[in-house]
């Protein structure tokens, strides 16, 4: 599948346009990251792509038709949103939590079949947590939840999956596991986009990145070529960085006086 955004713009006050002619795509096999600092609007945008938000101006593409054509149910078919923070009111299991994705396939007064279950364990297998289905979600670690949106994302059938800074509150080593089960998806024909503050994780698992700078696109293209100190600096108003060794790898730091 393919999405696009096509010159969108996005306001919430008359006047003072969040978004500004954002255009950027995404295709099966790929992850992009949507970088840039807060109020850049990189939330907003994964809310447009979404269709949580509609564009005050231009168009959210699916496969070449418009989102807003689609029926909300068909729309959820397809794209899949994955929160930054997600505090269920109720205490589900995992796997109910990983159930919700199924809501676009069943009638108003359905009940969950053996068809819906069997999506639920197919996902979790897939992100690698299928021995938590039973486990109370709040009672698992932040990086098994976001695995846990990512498998209730799957579960809907989605072929796209959009995600607010996935990693803000994880350490390394859950940052690394929701990650690289991102790009592992993305290997079998998964499309993701990612919003984050993070260049490093950008380059090392982004395809595309793209930089947002006061609600417009000031530079998209590949992470090594794009992630520069120039474009760092603009971006986030302050010097950094851009440290390679001998195998290729990239990483970037800020840049202070070292005594």
């Amino acid at each position: 599948m393919r999405l696009e955004a096509d010159c969108v713009s996005y306001a919430y006050a008359l006047g003072r346009d969040v978004l500004q002619d954002v255009s950027l795509s995404v295709a099966s096999g790929e992850v992009v990251f949507v970088l840039g600092a807060n109020g850049s609007g990189k939330t907003t945008l994964i809310e447009c792509l979404g269709g949580i938000r509609r564009p005050r101006r231009g168009q959210i593409l699916v496969d070449g038709t418009s989102l807003g054509h689609l029926a909300p149910a068909d729309r959820a078919r397809r794209i899949g949103v994955v929160p930054q923070i997600h505090e269920p009111v109720f205490t589900y299991t995992v796997g109910e939590v990983v159930l919700m994705g199924r809501a676009p396939h069943l009638g108003l007064f359905s009940r969950p079949t053996r068809v819906d279950w069997d999506a639920v364990e197919r996902a979790l297998r897939a992100v690698g947590i299928a021995g938590l289905s039973n486990r109370t979600y709040t009672a698992v670690s932040g990086g098994e939840r976001q695995l846990a949106l990512i498998a209730r994302g799957l579960s809907q059938g989605a072929g796209c999956l959009l995600m607010d800074e996935p990693t803000a509150h994880l350490d390394p080593h859950h940052q690394h596991r929701v990650l690289s089960t991102v790009t592992a998806l993305a290997e079998d024909g998964f499309a993701f986009v990612v919003s984050s503050h993070q260049p490093n994780n950008a380059l090392l698992y982004a395809h595309r990145v793209v930089f947002l700078t006061e609600g417009k696109v000031s530079a998209q293209g590949r992470p090594e070529v794009t992630i520069t100190e120039e474009r760092l600096e603009e971006s986030y108003g302050m010097t950094f960085e851009v440290l390679k060794v001998a195998d290729g790898a990239r990483a970037v730091l800020p840049r202070v006086k070292r005594r």
